[in-house]
């Protein structure tokens, strides 16, 4: 049997995980995103994987995007790209 410090641990690594994935539940795929992601990676020439990241959060009224995987700096729509891993 587990003593009352592991049950405890145990709950709160339960409760960790949920506020690291709940956020990340925000967006379904759909074939709407899809069909936007296709035409972000047409218009721009990203990748599709990238594209549906930038679709998702263009989904998602998010201002800032952060990766290092597209230009800094780059505007699309109403989403700034940023390099966290640039100097400033």
């Amino acid at each position: 049997m587990g003593d009352a410090h592991s049950t405890s641990a145990k709950l709160s690594d339960k409760t960790d995980l949920r506020n690291v994935l709940e956020p990340l539940c925000k967006v379904f795929s759909s074939k709407k995103l899809i069909y936007r992601a296709l035409d972000i990676s047409s218009r721009r020439q990203f990748s599709f994987c990238d594209s549906l990241i930038v679709a998702e959060a263009l989904s998602i009224e998010s201002k800032i995007l952060y990766t290092e995987d597209l230009q800094h700096d780059q505007k699309i729509e109403d989403l700034i790209i940023v390099n966290p891993f640039l100097e400033t």
